[in-house]
């Protein structure tokens, strides 16, 4: 573990960050996704999520991240999967799906850091990830592997090791993973 200000940062085995984030939905329907404001790079967007607290499951700290960056709280659904990043920082991020259910006026980073929100279509939020957050907009592509007729319960091999890609490995399967996509 590495201490920040506010901030414990954890690590698993391998030696990558524990990290957890949410592809926070409009609806049922996941048409649109709510990105946030980065905090680095305020006229850049980014998929809501954070570091792992010291013994937090990846769902609560979901949840929580969410609710700090993007003032939502909402129906956690399916785990999407798991993504590692390798290029700049060694990530290992649980990304599930959210339907969002209550929406705050004012939250946590919007206050503290100005963060801003704004909802996409999925296809317009895979280009505004592209340049920025590559790895973010893979979330979503994935999204779209899951709506598939296996109902995203199939395994899907790693990337080849590439620089300009994440590394993800197969999706969790079992009860975590909620209904098919509608």
């Amino acid at each position: 573990m590495k201490f920040k200000p506010n901030q414990t940062r954890t690590y698993d085995g391998e030696g990558f960050k524990k990290r957890a984030a949410c592809l926070c939905f409009k609806n049922e329907r996941e048409e649109e996704v709510l990105l946030v404001s980065s905090s680095r790079h305020p006229d850049q967007w980014i998929v809501p999520g954070g570091g792992m607290e010291p013994e937090e499951e990846p769902c609560g700290a979901a949840v929580r991240e969410v609710f700090e960056e993007a003032g939502v709280k909402g129906k956690l659904g399916r785990l999407l999967g798991v993504f590692e990043q390798n290029q700049d920082r060694k990530h290992r991020t649980y990304v599930y799906v959210l339907t969002v259910t209550e929406t705050l006026e004012a939250w946590e980073d919007s206050v503290n850091i100005g963060r801003k929100r704004e909802w996409f279509t999925v296809d317009e939020a895979i280009k505004v990830l592209q340049h920025h957050k590559p790895d973010h907009a893979e979330y979503l592509k994935r999204l779209h592997l899951s709506c598939s007729p296996t109902n995203g319960n199939s395994l899907l091999p790693s990337q080849p090791s590439n620089d300009n890609f994440p590394h993800y490995g197969p999706l969790t399967t079992g009860s975590v993973l909620g209904p098919s996509c509608r």
